[in-house]
């Protein structure tokens, strides 16, 4: 678990980096995903999902912007996010 908490962090970490607004929301059966609002670029998470969830959400919401590729990562969290099929 934490190593899970860390992986999450550090992902919260990039995506600050890369402009994104965070948001965690109670979301009921909704997981959540990246929008856009007000031309803002957001993630909004459903605070009522296990962290590993919402650390593979995030990623993969991340994983698409090209910006993503260039930002220096730990070898667990490529690890984590190969795990889910995205780019390293």
């Amino acid at each position: 678990m934490a190593e899970t908490l860390g992986l999450y962090a550090e992902a919260r970490q990039i995506a600050a980096d890369l402009g994104y607004l965070l948001r965690e929301e109670p979301l009921g059966d909704l997981p959540g995903g990246p929008c856009l609002i007000g031309g803002r670029r957001h993630v909004i998470l459903n605070l009522e999902r296990p962290v590993a969830e919402r650390l593979d959400l995030l990623l993969a919401a991340l994983a698409p912007d090209p910006r993503f590729s260039a930002q220096p990562r730990s070898r667990l969290l490529d690890a984590r996010l190969a795990s889910l099929g995205g780019p390293r």
